[in-house]
């Protein structure tokens, strides 16, 4: 994503797309409520609530980038099924040559419970529901059980960010794979009710690999972190379960020494990589 805003250099937050958002409504013939607009993190993509009740959420690819599996994501995630995600109801797409770009417009089931945390990261235990937390296992375990050709976090990848940080200290070999998420944080989660939104990355990921990164988005607040190890047990005591928290550890400590502002999950993934190595050095 970061090359392709540095090659785009164009923001919805702020760059006029008025006539964009006329396409919208025009083509799937609805109403955006423009004071409920919900804009991405990187300018990408924004959301705004119709007048049927249904949201609208709005993307942008240059038209280099658009046979990636992110820009289908959602169209193919509409077939799953027993996970909690909203509905894909119809969708449009159209080519903008005065911008250089591809547009997508996905018109969906209105999810009214918000993200935990629009960041993606918690600094204190949010209330969550014994029925919230059933309702997030079914889910990983429908989704890991559904069978695609998409790929979420790929052995290849896992194995340059592990070595990159912490060498040849493991063994990083993956013998299990599911179908993931594998964009699993706080600001993709919601609640009081659980659904889990953004389906770009979607696809095969180590067992565990959203479990994981959950865990991983939760090392500020170590009674919630010790809860999905415990909600998770099966899957994060497992190699590969164990794999996909070191490279979460391996990608913060990797961002961190890039980055001058301080992370408040450095140093709660170092303690918890020297953990998992040891744990994984064991295993050999």
């Amino acid at each position: 994503m970061a090359d392709l805003l540095t090659e785009a250099a164009f923001d919805l937050r702020t760059d006029s797309h008025d006539d964009v958002l006329t396409e919208v409504e025009k083509w799937l013939g609805v109403q955006l409520d423009r004071s409920s607009s919900e804009y991405g993190r990187q300018g990408v993509t924004a959301g705004f609530r119709t007048d049927r009740d249904t949201w609208v959420r709005i993307q942008w690819r240059r038209m280099w980038v658009i046979n990636g599996p992110a820009w289908t994501g959602a169209e193919c995630a509409s077939v799953l099924r027993h996970v909690a995600k909203p509905d894909l109801l119809r969708s449009v797409r159209w080519r903008d040559d005065a911008r250089g770009m591809v547009w997508r417009a996905d018109e969906m089931e209105l999810i009214l419970s918000p993200a935990v945390s629009s960041s993606g990261v918690v600094g204190s235990e949010p209330v969550l529901s014994d029925s919230w937390w059933r309702s997030l296992k079914t889910s990983f375990a429908a989704l890991a059980a559904h069978k695609t050709e998409r790929v979420g976090m790929s052995s290849a990848h896992l194995i340059r960010r592990i070595k990159e940080v912490f060498g040849d200290s493991v063994d990083t070999t993956i013998d299990e794979w599911v179908t993931a998420h594998a964009d699993i944080h706080w600001g993709n989660l919601t609640a009081p009710d659980c659904y889990l939104l953004d389906w770009e990355d979607w696809g095969v990921a180590p067992r565990g690999f959203d479990a994981a990164m959950l865990w991983g988005h939760s090392l500020r607040v170590p009674k919630l972190a010790d809860h999905i190890q415990h909600e998770f047990q099966v899957d994060l005591t497992t190699r590969s379960g164990k794999l996909a928290q070191l490279v979460f550890c391996a990608n913060v400590i990797r961002v961190s020494a890039r980055r001058s502002e301080p992370n408040p999950l450095l140093e709660p993934s170092k303690n918890a990589a020297y953990a998992l190595i040891s744990e994984l050095q064991t295993r050999r």
